[in-house]
């Protein structure tokens, strides 16, 4: 078995906000497209296209219809969907560590990244098994765990621009929605903005300390039309060509 370290230099993870995640799935396809191209161990991905498609993902993206609590005159507000990104959560105490029989699954002491020794990976799928969020998968082709690395060859590589040394899935985000940084600095931007939405845990009751934090959804305010701006005439009485159409088509 694979002891924990007692205390981590730092705590890089990621902050998802709920908010404003769309679901539009980029982030999976940049994971899978940076950890199949750029990975020490690429992702298995053959016949992609084909009859018997083979691959493995390391990001998910899951989606849920939920009632939010009762008015209170009783009535009941429009149900609310949110989209739930998850991936390796980086844990504190992550049991997939400290179940590897080999070894092969670590936390670093430098930045508190969970990650895989591959060549000493044996594939008994007891990480898998352990984990309560289902972040590991079997690679189909090679037989050995992978999981999300938090991009660590990005984001130490002095070769890229400053701007790309984040994790694949916080530089595509197009709705800003995932948020890289250090979680044990107070003053990091990660640690206030958890601070000032109220970031949660997943599942805290599994007690594994998760590093990764989510921001939850905003209550919506019932009275607000989204259509609203577009309903509404731009001009009372138009003028120039537009006035004339108008006019010319109110004596049809």
């Amino acid at each position: 078995m694979t002891d924990l370290p007692e205390k981590t230099e730092r705590k890089l993870g990621l902050v998802i906000d709920l908010d404003t995640c769309v679901g539009c799935h980029a982030c999976v396809i940049a994971c899978k497209g940076w950890n199949t191209e750029n990975y020490g161990a690429p992702l298995a991905d053959a016949d992609a296209y084909g009859t018997d498609p083979v691959g493995a993902f390391l990001n998910r993206i899951h989606t849920f219809e939920v009632q939010p609590d009762p008015r209170e005159d009783g009535s009941l507000p429009p149900a609310q969907m949110f989209h739930l990104p998850k991936s390796c959560l980086h844990c504190d105490d992550a049991p997939c560590v400290t179940v590897c029989p080999t070894g092969a699954s670590y936390k670093r002491v430098e930045d508190g990244i969970v990650l895989v020794n591959e060549t000493d990976c044996i594939g008994c799928g007891l990480c898998a098994w352990a984990c309560p969020y289902g972040a590991r998968e079997m690679d189909p082709a090679e037989k050995v765990m992978k999981k999300c690395t938090l991009c660590v060859d990005r984001i130490y590589n002095d070769n890229l621009p400053e701007a790309d040394r984040q994790p694949a899935c916080v530089r595509t985000c197009p709705a800003g929605a995932r948020h890289f940084g250090d979680l044990a600095d107070p003053d990091s931007a990660v640690s206030r903005l958890v601070e000032a939405r109220g970031g949660m845990d997943l599942m805290p009751e599994q007690g594994t300390k998760p590093v990764n934090k989510y921001l939850p959804p905003r209550p919506r305010d019932a009275e607000i039309d989204v259509l609203a701006p577009y309903l509404a005439p731009v001009d009372e009485h138009p003028k120039g060509f537009l006035g004339w159409l108008d006019r010319a088509l109110g004596k049809l």
